[in-house]
């Protein structure tokens, strides 16, 4: 649907803005988390303020992206955003833990909205070849937040107070509401599905929200028992999900678009990116805190440096896309650089002056960032018109979901690691950065090699990731994004031809 320049440029700022506020709200609470459970009084909770958030988000992707090809993406967006601001302002109103998990899960729930409507906005209003630059464009707002959040975070909290963490959002917020009134066109909707896939919807809730318990339990070694009962409950919920969504008349995740490769490879790529990069990055702190032992904020510059170069590459690969119309050769070369980089990073040396890993992660960052935003747009061009916003909440469902999982798996595996390795007169729970800064030169170089000696494995495995994803990439046929207008299609294309 072609917008006057004006009209498209408010657009543009618009779905940036909220799509930023979505993301900055995964980071920017995360350095105000100790003084928001020291003073509501439930620390027990604390990590629930996140999961809850993230979880909620994670749900309803798919739910969404249903509702948005039936509703019309519009109107979602629109509900998701007011949603999102009466959310925010709740959240620094709560009065204790439970009622600001509450409102968290409302916030993750209508986040999913705006991160999932703005890509399909995007999807309705341009041409495949238009498509990679401007969701480029939207998509720097995931790692933009990452540089940002905890900063912000924390200066809002030490100088306002946690609860302005939450209303930042309402007054940005608005300004984008009223941009989004004005330059978000009424989409033509689509045809009132004669089923619901209420059942699909329940199989799917039930089995990923076990699944997540299931890993976290696991991660923290606290419940074997419950972790492995969650587990066998979200393994039949979603075996029976996939069941249901296979004989669904009208389904809720089309299942039948994995039959086109283009689809099928770049969904496959999603997940890789979920795995193989954003559940490391959390924890690449703590490994040169231990490792190398650098200060706190000493230990940030690494991901940093790899969120810097996810956003260079992100936009500079929508923009030739773009010009060029072509897309395969990006994602081969993304995800050699990933693997070959989180390679490198296995066999570092401990001890190297911290610019060398630097530079590897910013390394791995840019082959990520070439293919990150690209792989959505290729999914999209794939898929039939009616089915865009089902289609953009299956990719960015697996990811989420790849990232969920690999990161409790990291966390599980570095907690356990370094307590069965730990020299005798050391335990993990006394275990922090600056007690180790503190010891004799014999008990950092012992910390520093279990650390080294636990990441070795890590590095390898999300490299072998980045390395299927390299297969991925060779199946994607090859093909160029066309500048023609897309019409409504009933079935699912061929692979896009060369």
């Amino acid at each position: 649907m072609p917008l006057s320049p004006i009209r498209f440029r408010f657009l543009v700022a618009s779905l940036l803005t909220v799509s930023f506020l979505g993301a900055l709200d995964h980071t920017v609470v995360s350095t105000s988390l100790a003084t928001i459970a020291g003073e509501l009084g439930a620390l027990e909770l604390m990590s629930w303020v996140v999961v809850g958030y993230t979880l909620a988000s994670t749900v309803l992707l798919p739910i969404l992206g249903k509702l948005g090809d039936v509703l019309g993406p519009r109107h979602v967006f629109m509900v998701s955003l007011v949603v999102f601001l009466l959310a925010s302002l709740a959240c620094g109103f709560a009065q204790n833990m439970t009622w600001l998990v509450t409102f968290r899960v409302i916030q993750g729930m209508s986040s999913a909205g705006l991160q999932l409507m703005s890509q399909t906005i995007v999807a309705r209003v341009t041409t495949p070849r238009e498509r990679p630059r401007y969701l480029a464009i939207i998509g720097a707002a995931f790692p933009a937040a990452i540089l940002i959040g905890p900063i912000l975070g924390g200066a809002i909290t030490d100088y306002w107070g946690w609860s302005w963490v939450f209303w930042v959002n309402v007054p940005v917020g608005v300004i984008a509401l009223a941009l989004a009134y004005v330059a978000v066109p009424k989409l033509e909707r689509g045809v009132a599905p004669r089923h619901y896939d209420v059942t699909g919807a329940v199989a799917f809730t039930v089995g990923l929200v076990f699944l997540v318990l299931g890993v976290t339990w696991a991660a923290e070694r606290s419940g074997g028992a419950q972790a492995l009962a969650a587990l066998v409950v979200s393994g039949v919920a979603l075996l029976g999900f996939f069941i249901i969504e296979r004989r669904a008349p009208e389904p809720m995740v089309p299942l039948h678009l994995f039959a086109n490769r283009t689809i099928a490879a770049c969904t496959a790529l999603s997940a890789i990116i979920g795995v193989g990069l954003f559940s490391i990055t959390a924890y690449l702190p703590t490994y040169f805190q231990m490792a190398y032992q650098v200060s706190a904020t000493v230990s940030g510059l690494v991901p940093i440096a790899t969120v810097l170069g996810m956003l260079v590459s992100n936009l500079l690969t929508g923009w030739l896309a773009s010009r060029t119309g072509r897309y395969r050769v990006f994602t081969i070369i993304g995800t050699c650089m990933g693997s070959m980089g989180l390679f490198v990073m296995a066999w570092l040396p401990i001890g190297l002056p911290l610019w060398v890993p630097m530079i590897v992660m910013g390394f791995v960052g840019i082959g990520t960032g070439s293919f990150m935003s690209l792989i959505v747009a290729v999914v999209q061009s794939a898929a039939p018109l009616s089915q865009t916003g089902s289609i953009t909440a299956t990719v960015n469902l697996v990811r989420q979901v790849g990232s969920t999982v690999a990161t409790a798996i990291i966390g599980g595996t570095i907690g356990f690691g370094v307590a069965a390795l730990l020299p005798s007169g050391l335990t993990a729970a006394s275990l922090t950065p600056h007690a180790v800064q503190q010891a004799t030169p014999e008990i950092q170089e012992a910390v520093a090699g279990i650390y080294g000696q636990l990441f070795v494995p890590i590095f390898i495995a999300l490299a072998c990731a980045y390395a299927i994803g390299i297969i991925a990439a060779v199946l994607l046929p090859q093909g160029r994004l066309t500048d023609e207008a897309e019409t409504t299609q009933s079935e699912v294309p061929e692979p896009l031809s060369a």
